[in-house]
């Protein structure tokens, strides 16, 4: 019987941890010959710990925002990346707000 509580209690934490992993955002190197900048753009993304236990849409904010800021000019990428993170609190829940801001650039294609 111990066996198998071993087991469960590893199997929840098992659980526990993968519920906190989230999605890294990536960001690559560029030569200034590689692209043109299209402009600036920041944009947000929220997510929330519903009774600091439940991710809603918390794991892949950083993501969500990067690619809301490329998408708002119609470029490929984001240069000179800043991000910023502002918290709230609520009776039942915290969130997270993470907003990414720097230069869209869209890539030249190779003739």
């Amino acid at each position: 019987m111990k066996l198998f509580s071993k087991v469960i209690a590893s199997a929840v934490c098992g659980l526990v941890l993968a519920g906190c992993t989230g999605t890294a955002m990536k960001t690559h190197q560029y030569d200034s010959n590689q692209y043109t900048v299209v402009g600036h753009s920041e944009a947000s993304a929220t997510g929330l710990m519903l009774l600091g236990l439940i991710p809603i849409g918390q794991n892949n904010r950083f993501v969500r925002a990067q690619n809301s800021a490329i998408q708002a000019k119609g470029g490929d990428a984001l240069i000179n990346t800043q991000v910023q993170e502002k918290w709230f609190w609520a009776w039942v829940l915290n969130g997270y707000t993470t907003t990414v801001s720097g230069d869209v650039i869209k890539l030249k294609t190779a003739n």
